[in-house]
C-alpha cells in the first residue's frame, strides 16, 4: 500500500467508526439471530467473523431433532420465489404512462425488447439462485441482504451476505441503505480481487510464500456502502449516488476493537445506483432490522424439539426400560430375550401369576404424538403454509368449488399482503432499477449497448415498473372481487329497477376488472375502437329503421292503391289529388 492521503485517512476513520457503532446497535438482533439459526437455519449465520476456522464443516444442527419447522420455512421461501419472481414466467412489466409491452406501437415494441433482455440477464446470471437464498434468509431472520455487482461476463453477479456478517442503518427516510460488513477471504482471493499493489505488506508477504501455502490463509475484510450525498468529501465524485470501500480489517481471530491493519483501502469506488438491497419482513418503528415468521414460531420450534426428545426417551424406556429385581437374583442367570425364562424363588407366593412378564412399562406416547401434531400444525400456520397451499387442504373433499379456492387465496393475500408489498418496494423494484442501470451503461462484445436505443418520442420520460407475478395477480384478483360483487347486485336489481345500471360506467368497470386480472390489454378495445363500433351499430340500426319505415310505407301505399273509392279511382290517387 502506498502512502495514505489525508482524505483516505479521514474516510477510513469514518467507515471504521460507523462499523463499530452499527455493531453495538445490532447486538440484540445478533443474539436473537443466533437462536433462530440454531433451530431453523444453522449454516446461514456467523456468530463471530473468524478467519481460518477449521470446524466449519462440523455438524452444527444439534438442536434440530424434528425438522418440520425447517420444512415449513423452506415451503414459505419457495412459495415467495415462485410467487414473486419465478424463473419460469414473467413477473414484471415495463410501462411508460399507459403504454406497456403488450401493445404494437413502436414504444411498446421497445419495452418488450428491453423486458426480454432483462429476463435473459436474470436467467443467465446467478440471480434466481441468490433470490432463493434471499427469501430463505427473510423468513428466518426477518432481514435479507443482496448485493448486485456489474459483471462483464454475465452482466450482473449477485452475492448474499449471511446474518451475522452485515450491519444496517437507516437514512432520513427510514430506508435501510447504509451497509457495513466484515467477512473472511483467503489471501489468494484478496490479491485476485483487489490487486497485489493494493494489499498490505503482511498480505503480500503471505501471498509470496514459495510453497503457496500462505495464499490459502484467511484475513478479515471490511466493507462499507453508503449514500454519497451526506456532505462528506472522501475523494469519490459527487456524480455517483453511492460510494463503496473495502479494507483489510485484520488477521486476528476477533478484531472487535477495530482494525490492526494499515489505514488504506483495498478499493474505493462510486455507483450511479444502489448496489445493496435490504428487505425487512415486518417492522417496528424505525428499526433497521425486521421481524420474521421464524421469530413468531421459535417457541413452537423449541417445544417441538423438546417433546420429540421426550417421546424418544419414552419409547426407549418402553423398549429397553430400567429393571428392578429381587436381591436373591444377584449373580443368578436372567434372560431378557423374547420368550426367555428367568426362575425366581417364591415368585408364586408374591400374589402374582405363576408366570408373568419381567416388566410392563407404559408411557403416554400417543398423547405426546397428538400434541406434536398440533405443534407442527401451528408451525405450518406461522409460515403461512396453509395460505400458500389452499388446494392441498382439500385432499379429503371432492366438492371443493373454484369460488371457495378464490376466497381462500383472497384471504391469504389479506394476511400476508403487507409483507409482499414491502418485498416489492424494498427489494424487487430496486433490483430492477439496479439491473436496468447496469444494462443501460454496459456494452456487449461488439461495442453495442445492451439495451436498444429508445424511440425519440419518449426521450426524458420515466420507465415505470408493474409487477405481474403470481402473487401480484392474486392480490389484484382479490381487489377485483368488489367489482364482481357490484355487477352481481346491479344485475339482480335490473329486473326490478331497470334504471339501476345507469349508475355504473360499464366500459370503465370492465377495463378496470380486466386490468386487475392482469389480462392482455388487447382484450379490451380502445375508446376509439368502441366509438367506431357503436357508430357503425347505430348507423346499421338507423338504416334498419328506415328500411322498416319504407317497407311500412310501401305496404300502406299498396293497400291504398287497392282500395276503390269510386269513380274509377283508388284511395292512393285520391290522397295524391290525381
Amino acid at each position: 500500500m502506498a502512502n495514505v492521503s489525508p482524505t483516505d485517512l479521514a474516510y477510513r476513520r469514518f467507515v471504521e467508526g460507523s462499523l463499530l457503532a452499527r455493531r453495538d446497535n445490532r447486538y440484540s438482533w445478533w443474539t436473537h439471530w443466533r437462536e433462530l439459526a440454531d433451530y431453523f437455519l444453522p449454516r446461514r449465520y456467523r456468530w463471530l467473523i473468524t478467519p481460518n476456522m477449521q470446524s466449519r464443516g462440523s455438524p452444527i444442527n444439534q438442536h434440530i431433532l424434528d425438522s418440520s419447522g425447517v420444512f415449513s420455512a423452506r415451503n414459505l421461501a419457495a412459495a415467495l420465489l415462485s410467487g414473486k419472481c419465478s424463473p419460469l414466467r414473467p413477473w414484471f412489466r415495463l410501462k411508460i404512462d399507459h403504454i406497456d409491452s403488450t401493445q404494437t406501437t413502436p414504444v411498446s415494441l421497445w419495452l418488450a425488447e428491453c423486458e426480454r433482455l432483462m429476463y435473459l440477464v436474470f436467467a443467465e446470471s446467478n440471480f434466481y439462485n441468490s433470490m432463493a437464498q434471499f427469501f430463505y434468509d427473510l423468513v428466518i431472520f426477518g432481514t435479507a441482504v443482496l448485493i448486485i455487482y456489474e459483471d462483464h461476463g454475465a452482466v450482473i453477479n449477485c452475492y448474499n451476505p449471511c446474518a451475522g456478517e452485515y450491519y444496517l442503518d437507516l437514512d432520513g427516510k427510514y430506508r435501510p441503505v447504509l451497509l457495513s460488513r466484515e467477512f473472511t477471504m483467503t489471501i489468494g482471493a484478496v490479491v485476485g480481487e483487489f490487486g497485489y499493489d493494493n494489499c498490505s505488506v503482511a498480505t503480500r508477504k503471505a501471498y509470496d510464500t514459495p510453497d503457496g501455502s500462505g495464499r490459502t490463509r484467511e484475513i478479515i475484510v471490511a466493507h462499507d456502502i453508503s449514500p454519497n450525498d451526506d456532505g462528506h468529501d472522501f475523494g469519490i465524485s459527487n456524480r455517483y449516488a453511492y460510494r463503496e470501500c473495502f479494507w483489510e480489517w485484520g488477521g486476528s481471530t476477533s478484531p472487535q476493537s477495530g482494525s490492526q491493519m494499515p489505514p488504506a483501502f483495498l478499493r474505493k469506488r462510486g455507483y450511479f445506483d444502489k448496489p445493496n438491497i435490504a428487505v425487512r419482513w415486518d417492522l417496528v418503528s424505525n428499526d433497521p432490522y425486521g421481524r420474521s415468521p421464524a421469530m413468531d414460531g421459535l417457541g413452537d420450534q423449541k417445544q417441538l424439539q423438546l417433546e420429540t426428545r421426550r417421546k424418544a426417551q419414552a419409547i426407549d424406556k418402553m423398549v429397553n426400560p430400567p429393571l428392578v429385581a429381587d436381591i436373591k437374583l444377584k449373580n443368578q442367570p436372567a434372560s431378557l430375550l423374547p420368550g426367555g425364562m428367568t426362575y425366581i424363588a417364591g415368585f408364586a407366593q408374591s400374589g402374582k401369576p405363576a408366570i408373568g412378564t419381567i416388566y410392563d412399562t407404559k408411557f403416554p406416547v400417543q398423547e405426546i404424538a397428538e400434541d406434536l401434531a398440533e405443534v407442527r400444525e401451528r408451525l405450518s400456520k406461522v409460515f403461512y403454509n396453509d395460505l400458500f397451499q389452499p388446494i392441498s387442504q382439500y385432499e379429503t373433499r371432492s366438492n371443493i368449488t373454484a369460488t371457495e379456492i378464490d376466497a381462500r387465496r383472497a384471504e391469504a393475500m389479506i394476511m400476508i399482503g403487507p409483507a409482499l408489498e414491502r418485498i416489492d418496494n424494498e427489494g424487487l423494484k430496486p433490483i430492477i432499477e439496479r439491473v436496468w442501470g447496469i444494462m443501460s451503461r454496459q456494452r456487449g462484445p461488439n461495442g453495442q449497448p445492451l439495451l436498444p436505443p429508445a424511440p425519440p418520442e419518449i426521450a426524458g420520460r420515466d420507465v415505470n415498473i408493474e409487477f405481474v407475478s403470481m402473487l401480484a395477480q392474486a392480490q389484484s384478483a382479490a381487489e377485483s372481487a368488489g367489482i364482481e360483487r357490484l355487477f352481481q347486485i346491479a344485475g339482480g336489481l335490473v329486473g326490478v329497477v331497470p334504471e339501476a345500471m345507469d349508475n355504473i360506467d360499464v366500459d370503465f368497470a370492465l377495463d378496470k376488472y380486466s386490468s386487475l386480472l392482469n389480462n392482455d390489454p388487447r382484450i379490451i378495445r380502445s375508446p376509439q375502437q368502441l366509438q367506431a363500433i357503436r357508430q357503425k351499430r347505430e348507423q346499421q340500426a338507423q338504416a334498419a329503421q328506415q328500411a322498416a319505415q319504407a317497407e311500412q310505407l310501401s305496404a300502406g301505399a299498396k293497400t291504398l292503391s287497392e282500395t276503390d273509392v269510386g269513380g274509377g279511382r283508388n284511395a292512393l290517387q285520391s290522397m295524391l289529388g290525381q
